[in-house]
């Protein structure tokens, strides 16, 4: 059980270096290419353009997401039996660990984060500065695909990290502390580019994903203290598609604070007219 205050920043987070020396050396992790953003379907082209050698590209619309059906939200879970295949075919067995990275300060590269530790795979950490810190640091990239991984046999055990469903969210913004890591100006309502309606579910507290990084790094273990003092309760979070907020989930799991996800997030919520939207800056 983890515990406010308590330093996991090397059980969430790999830099360079150390990457680069790992994977000279025996057990090597298997490394996980996942650039992808909103409006950017070019990840897989950015990927054969240069990566860190021996990385695999995976698509997060359709590896590290499920098939959206109404009610669902934007990024519904995998179906856990191709999910499994897929990180078979990756190669990710339970020795050398994972690193996971994109170019983005890893507002997607955690997604694959969560979703392998909530599959079973403990050994998963986040490229701190992702590919732009690995080529700053000097280190060589390569181009084109990369041969594939032999396929492992690993057998996944979903659920061992805590989700939510809508009825428990709005239940959680009562009795603890429910994050939306959208944008300030999302949370209080004054834009909704993506979902059917503005605002945030009720009782919920906005920390926005992006202020957990400087720059492309996440902020430095006291400064995420800092940004988390105060939080009450059973913690959980949600962002638009539960993308974003796995990147929240991995900050506060740096300085201990073991956060449940919303999957379904704003874009499930607000599809809902009979969930209620909270607007204006406080909860």
């Amino acid at each position: 059980m983890w515990q406010f205050g308590v330093d996991r920043r090397d059980e969430v987070l790999i830099d360079g270096a150390e990457l680069h020396d790992r994977l000279a050396g025996p057990d090597a992790p298997v490394v996980l290419d996942v650039r992808w953003a909103l409006g950017d379907p070019h990840g897989a082209e950015h990927y054969r353009a240069g990566h860190i050698p021996g990385a695999v590209y995976v698509d997060l619309e359709s590896e590290l997401a499920g098939p959206v059906a109404p009610g669902t939200g934007r990024h519904p879970l995998p179906d856990l039996e191709k999910f499994q295949a897929d990180v078979r075919r990756w190669g990710v067995t339970r020795r050398g660990g994972v690193v996971v990275y994109d170019n983005s300060g890893g507002l997607a590269a955690a997604r694959a984060w969560w979703l392998l530790r909530w599959a079973g795979v403990t050994d998963v950490r986040i490229l701190d500065g992702g590919l732009a810190a690995w080529a700053a640091d000097g280190h060589s990239q390569a181009t084109g695909e990369t041969p594939p991984h032999p396929a492992s046999d690993i057998v996944l055990e979903p659920g061992r990290l805590p989700t939510l469903d809508a009825d428990e969210a709005a239940e959680l913004a009562r009795t603890g502390t429910l994050i939306d890591a959208r944008a300030a100006e999302r949370y209080r309502g004054e834009v909704e580019p993506i979902d059917p309606r503005a605002g945030h579910i009720p009782g919920a507290v906005s920390r926005p994903t992006a202020d957990n990084l400087v720059g492309d790094r996440f902020l430095a273990t006291d400064a995420l203290r800092a940004r988390f003092a105060g939080l009450t309760g059973p913690v959980g979070v949600y962002c638009g598609s539960g993308v974003t907020a796995a990147h929240e989930i991995a900050a506060l799991a740096v300085v201990g604070i073991d956060a449940a996800l919303y999957p379904g997030s704003w874009s499930q919520w607000s599809s809902d007219p009979d969930r209620p939207a909270g607007t204006g800056p406080l909860p």
